[in-house]
């Protein structure tokens, strides 16, 4: 079973209600099935917004994933957090659809 992203809001770093069940069940596959791993937050943001700004706000949506994490249970040491604001975009297209797919947090495993 994968990690899963999880989605933010325009502009926003709130964990919606919607990522709550994912990070859940992240949380629960990274203690019980991968427990000899760490993992990587990514933060992304839409092409909306200059790049230093993304880049801040993609590090917010990593960090307040990471904080959630913590929460239910993953050990801090084995998460670490990036940000690539705007410039790694999952989806290409200039729409709000597009958009949305870009606002997440998306995770890695080392």
């Amino acid at each position: 079973m994968p990690i899963r992203d999880v989605f933010f809001d325009y502009d926003q770093f709130v964990i919606r209600s919607d990522a709550v069940p994912v990070l859940t069940q992240n949380a629960t596959l990274l203690l019980n099935h991968y427990s000899d791993r760490s993992i990587v937050i990514e933060g992304h943001c839409d092409e909306r917004g200059t790049q230093a700004y993304n880049l801040v706000l993609g590090k917010r949506r990593a960090q307040a994933v990471k904080e959630y994490l913590q929460d239910l249970g993953v050990p801090a040491e084995r998460m670490e957090i990036v940000s690539y604001g705007k410039e790694r975009p999952f989806c290409t297209e200039h729409s709000l659809q597009c958009w949305q797919q870009n606002r997440r947090a998306h995770f890695v495993l080392k």
